[in-house]
């Protein structure tokens, strides 16, 4: 039986080791843009950030919450993987959408499994769409989200609408075609679309604190959302996500693994948004690390976007190699390859750049 000190006197929370603490507060404040940062330690129990309890827009990020809310209509035996769907060029979106390539007059029948693959791989909008759709809408969506208490997280809406709210602009379907979407957003007054880009920042409906995002991954990781089943399969398809190789990813060790989900906003001018990254790194002991790594606002160039995620990992890598070091016998990490891939490659993700095309 809990004692009267117990009740009344909790044990704190433990507190992040002060070394990496000081390094995510400095790299969080040295930044050029409003970026949110949290590392936790899924086996210690701790929780370093920088501005952590801020909402941060997620952008593609938000697929997770789709994603899993899909799972739960799988584990509740609403839907299976397999169930048959037909993807109609009026169910089209915006941006990176690359199932818009094999939809024709007839549609593009695929199944619920694909569509999840490709939103969450290929942070495919219109499979994305879609499936939203298919669970009952962001209603459903949000309700999912309640239910399985991930606090400060929301949700937008459908990308086609959310995005083009975004630019100030109603959604239309020939925005899902050729450069549609890019002619109307050019013909609008730079003011009106800096003042709805504003009012995003202000106040995003897809908000998110990076604290709640690494406390949601952490119950992922712990099977505490899903069955352990949709468990496996959502954190299989973070693993093979194709998008932003070198965002979290880049600051990767020989031996390290990263399941992650990234999101990309629009850009208006030398002004880049909702550039984030957030996931799972996984050392070669087993112990694991959610990481959120969210820019609201910046006109950083995407390299140093990027350096600011990998010195984030190479951070958390550190650390674990204080609280985990290798025996004297064996070879310390060696940088990994990812470390000097093509940066051009990061650039393939739906955002407000012309003309995207599917990753390969």
């Amino acid at each position: 039986m809990a004692t009267w000190a117990a009740l009344h006197f909790p044990t704190p929370p433990p507190q992040a080791p002060a070394q990496l603490a000081q390094q995510i507060t400095d790299l969080g404040a040295r930044f050029n843009g409003r970026a949110g940062i949290a590392v936790r330690d899924l086996q210690g129990g701790w929780t370093a950030t920088h501005d952590g309890d801020t909402l941060y827009p997620q952008q593609s990020v938000s697929k997770l919450w789709v994603a899993i809310s899909v799972l739960d209509a799988v584990d509740q035996g609403a839907i299976t993987l397999n169930d048959p769907v037909t993807v109609r060029r009026e169910d089209l979106s915006i941006f990176h959408q690359p199932i818009r390539d094999h939809v024709g007059r007839r549609g593009y029948a695929t199944t619920v499994g694909a569509l999840l693959e490709s939103a969450a791989t290929r942070s495919d909008n219109a499979a994305n769409d879609v499936l939203m759709r298919l669970v009952g809408g962001p209603d459903q969506v949000r309700t999912v989200m309640t239910q399985k208490a991930l606090g400060a997280i929301s949700l937008g809406d459908e990308e086609r609408y959310f995005q083009t709210r975004i630019a100030g602009l109603d959604w239309r379907p020939e925005f899902s075609f050729g450069r549609s979407f890019w002619q109307a957003r050019a013909a609008i007054p730079q003011e009106i679309r800096r003042q709805a880009l504003e009012a995003y920042l202000q106040d995003p409906a897809d908000g998110a604190s990076p604290e709640a995002v690494v406390a949601a991954l952490d119950r992922l990781q712990a099977g505490d959302l899903l069955s352990p089943e949709s468990t496996a399969h959502l954190l299989g398809l973070m693993a093979a996500s194709q998008t932003g190789p070198m965002r979290l990813g880049g600051g990767l060790s020989e031996g390290w693994r990263l399941a992650h989900k990234t999101g990309t906003g629009q850009v208006m001018g030398a002004r880049a948004t909702g550039y984030n990254d957030v996931g799972l790194l996984t050392a070669p002991d087993g112990r694991a690390y959610a990481v959120a790594v969210l820019i609201a606002d910046t006109e950083a160039s995407i390299p140093e976007r990027q350096a600011l995620m990998q010195a984030v990992t190479r951070a958390v890598i550190e650390q674990h190699q204080v609280l985990s070091p290798l025996p004297a016998d064996d070879a310390p990490f060696a940088p990994g390859a990812l470390e000097t891939a093509n940066v051009g490659a990061d650039l393939s993700l739906r955002s407000g750049f012309p003309a995207p095309s599917p990753l390969p």
